[in-house]
């Protein structure tokens, strides 16, 4: 199916007009970019009036460079690189809400059951979709919105040296998905997810460039490591409150040897616990307001 998408430029436009002029300022917002670049500065100036300190400095330039590792693999939930949802606002807590949320999809056996089992408890959610598979599964795709659901970015092509490309590849990536989701759906996302939550420390500019949030999430259930449902369930359930973001894969979520997807197994118990809670289910734009 020939899909006719509009150029990133085109759809700067059609999501939030004056979205780069927002660049500038997460430049001068990102701490540890301002951080790390002080340092550096300083490390270089102290190596040149007494070059006898250059192992000194050599090694706090190195530790810095741990640190930014450690932000940008250790700790999804970092405001280190920039702004970070974790959890909805508290107007959305307040009126009990939580969002769940897919990544990795759509998949052409997983997400139908999903979107049916959502239906069945009268749950709404958020999709982090890939723009390929988007273009490739472009029906379902809309039958996500259609459903009342959102789809959101999730890259063009989920690479897994994501957090190592350079910001125009960061741009590339994030434009193309952004581009065909608005194109197959006629909606554009809002929110932000990078592959596996690992954020490069210059993601945030671009994000805020096309106008979208970064989100995170407050629990995940690591099913797509997980050799059975029960430690994915315990997971999400554990300290589960409202204003929590939940992370779950409809496009990678499969048992060894091709069983059923654990995802399937756990998501009923899940949309059950719940309703016990008395905790309502919403899209990301419907819990932010957006």
């Amino acid at each position: 199916m020939h899909i006719n998408t509009p150029s990133p430029a085109e759809l700067d436009t059609n999501i939030k007009p004056g979205a780069k002029k927002m660049q500038l300022s997460l430049w001068r917002g990102t701490p540890i970019l301002l951080f790390s670049t002080g340092l550096h500065l300083f490390c270089a100036v102290l190596t040149i009036l007494n070059t006898a300190l250059w192992e000194w400095t050599l090694g706090a330039v190195l530790v810095n460079h741990i640190l930014i590792f450690a932000t940008v693999v250790l700790w999804p939930g970092s405001r280190l690189l920039g702004p970070n949802m974790t959890h909805l606002p508290t107007a959305a807590a307040l009126r009990r809400e939580v969002a769940l949320t897919f990544d990795d999809g759509p998949d052409p056996l997983v997400t139908p059951r999903v979107l049916d089992l959502l239906d069945q408890y009268g749950a709404k959610a958020s999709f982090f979709c890939i723009g390929n598979k988007v273009i490739a599964y472009p029906e379902l795709a809309r039958e996500i919105i259609r459903r009342g659901h959102s789809v959101e970015n999730h890259t063009n092509s989920h690479p897994h040296a994501f957090p190592f490309f350079s910001p125009k590849a960061l741009q590339h990536e994030i434009d193309l998905a952004q581009t065909a989701i608005y194109a197959t759906t006629g909606v554009a996302p809002i929110f932000f997810r990078a592959p596996m939550g690992f954020r490069n420390p210059f993601l945030a500019p671009m994000v805020e460039r096309a106008g979208l949030h970064y989100t995170n999430w407050t629990r995940r259930g690591y099913d797509t490591f997980a050799k059975s449902a029960e430690p994915v369930w315990q997971r999400l359930q554990r300290g589960l409150a409202a204003g929590d973001i939940l992370l779950l894969h409809d496009g990678r979520s499969l048992l060894p040897h091709n069983e059923a997807p654990i995802i399937l197994e756990v998501l009923p118990r899940l949309l059950e616990h719940l309703h016990t809670l008395n905790l309502k289910s919403v899209a990301l734009p419907t819990g932010c307001k957006l």
